[in-house]
């Protein structure tokens, strides 16, 4: 893990690893659930670029896809804090987004975060304000019918209220701010162990303890955190949904506490391996396609082509419309000029990545 993160500090291609670091690690945590996302998917998805309608698997990985985006574009201790952890489970309210994140420096992720960041604290301003609308052409409306209308400070208390959960989703008796006292005591207990045996005890004990009902993911992610906040991993969040899929469900649900641990270390382990070997692949890819850059004109697309081609698994001729401004037969004729691969194997909305 030291080895891929003093790699990443000095890398060519450390925001497209990113990047696709965080699409890989969606996929794999709907794995570990039973699931099946495609990563060609999850792309068109998040560039909301459908091609047919997003399953409620898709929705969910896009979810992880997103807080894994959070995280890293917040400083290393924000998302084991109150405000952070409030944050990601829907709980807490907006947070700023941060600025953009040097080499050396903390705050931000890459430039692909901000536009997430941005779009959502645009869509909950407005949101709130359609709803202030509504609650005021409401309020008109039966005072113009003669019904009797609460007065406004007993309609702010009655917002002010925790609104009741769905006995049909959630679990009443689940008291999910015990649960999270328990493993942050569990998080507390462990400052003086090893960093990585650390975070195979953190990440048992998320199992174990089963913190949220509906976010089992989010366990891996506030660990991959730590692992960044120590430093350890200060370039990169950990893809530890990646590293647990290559581990046998039996070793990492078996009854004995310490090969559930083994399991998790090994589950770390992977992950590292992993990642150090996309690294070595895309350094290899870079090389390659800077080779048809020789000689191109200063006004040339190919070299944000290249970007885009490292930044994500796969691309469609629509993404590079959009990116670079292009029309659809030149995207073609980019496409073929870097000597791209098709992934698909469709006659229609394929796409294209490198292998």
């Amino acid at each position: 893990m030291a080895r891929l993160d003093e790699r990443l500090a000095r890398s060519p291609v450390r925001d497209g690893f990113v990047e696709r670091q965080h699409f890989a690690d969606a996929a794999s945590s709907l794995w570990l659930e039973g699931e099946l996302v495609h990563l060609e998917d999850l792309v068109l998805h998040d560039a909301h670029m459908d091609i047919r309608t997003p399953t409620h698997e898709l929705t969910r990985a896009r979810a992880v896809l997103r807080a894994r985006r959070r995280i890293f574009a917040q400083k290393p201790d924000w998302a084991l804090s109150r405000d952070g952890f409030l944050a990601l489970t829907g709980r807490g309210g907006a947070t700023p987004a941060s600025g953009p994140k040097s080499r050396d420096g903390e705050g931000a992720g890459t430039a692909s975060v901000e536009p997430d960041v941005r779009d959502d604290a645009e869509d909950d301003l407005l949101a709130e304000e359609f709803a202030e609308i509504d609650a005021v052409l409401a309020r008109s409306s039966k005072i113009l019918s003669g019904a009797e209308v609460p007065g406004r400070k007993e309609e702010t208390s009655r917002r002010d209220r925790p609104e009741p959960q769905n006995g049909l989703i959630y679990d009443l008796d689940w008291n999910e701010e015990e649960r999270r006292g328990e493993w942050q005591a569990v998080l507390a207990d462990s400052r003086e162990w090893p960093l990585v045996l650390r975070a195979a005890i953190l990440l048992e004990a998320w199992s174990d303890i089963e913190v949220l009902q509906h976010a089992a993911w989010l366990g891996p992610l506030l660990v991959a955190a730590l692992l960044r906040q120590e430093g350890l991993a200060g370039n990169h969040l950990a893809c530890l949904h990646l590293g647990a899929k290559n581990i046998p469900r039996e070793r990492r649900r078996a009854r004995n506490r310490r090969d559930r641990l083994l399991a998790s270390l090994d589950a770390i382990h992977d992950a590292a391996v992993a990642g150090l070997k996309e690294h070595d692949r895309l350094v290899l890819a870079k090389s390659q396609m800077e080779r048809r850059l020789r000689e191109r004109r200063a006004s040339s697309k190919l070299p944000d082509l290249v970007e885009l081609v490292l930044s994500r698994p796969i691309v469609s001729t629509a993404m590079i419309q959009d990116r670079l401004k292009v029309t659809k037969q030149g995207a073609l004729n980019l496409v073929g000029e870097l000597g791209l691969r098709e992934m698909t194997g469709r006659g229609r909305f394929r796409a294209w990545g490198v292998v």
